[in-house]
């Protein structure tokens, strides 16, 4: 299962409470509700469940809008280690992997844009926006045998975004 539910509200999740609430339940009890419901099946076939974190998840960019967003992927990486703990009995792995800026329909608004495309380009370190193709490889790697023994575990897909340009 790649457990991938992921909304934002925008700056509408600071000052509107309902819109965080909405935030939260797609992104993190969503979540929970296709682990609960898949669990049977995984636990049969031995599968496996790859959350969708976001690098949002364990860094606050500036001034940050997006607090449902960011609270509900950081709880995202909780309910990863849980899972995996509580549904490791049945053979169940979970991980998770946390994107970073990639080219979707949920980034438009940022890589349309051509300073804030600018930006976030500058600041990583392969100098690139990441596309849907760059999380292919760590999905189907988690999902393989080869992960057989990885298990409540998260991995960064972000180019080198949250690593930034340091300079000395």
């Amino acid at each position: 299962v790649v457990n991938c539910a992921g909304i934002s509200h925008g700056g509408s999740e600071l000052t509107d409470v309902a819109k965080f609430v909405d935030v939260v339940d797609v992104n993190l009890n969503g979540m929970m509700r296709v682990a609960h419901a898949a669990r049977p099946l995984l636990a049969r076939s031995k599968g496996c469940i790859i959350n969708i974190a976001s690098m949002l998840s364990y860094l606050v960019e500036g001034k940050s809008n997006v607090v449902g967003y960011t609270a509900s992927k950081t709880g995202v990486l909780g309910l990863t280690r849980a899972l995996a703990h509580s549904f490791g009995e049945d053979g169940i792995r979970v991980n998770a992997i946390s994107p970073g800026y990639h080219k979707t329909d949920m980034t438009k608004p940022l890589w349309s844009r051509p300073d804030s495309e600018a930006l976030v380009r500058g600041r990583t370190a392969l100098n690139r926006w990441g596309t849907t193709y760059d999380l292919v490889g760590y999905a189907v790697f988690l999902a393989s045998p080869a992960a057989e023994y990885v298990t409540g575990t998260e991995l960064p897909v972000d180019g080198g975004y949250v690593i930034g340009n340091v300079v000395f």
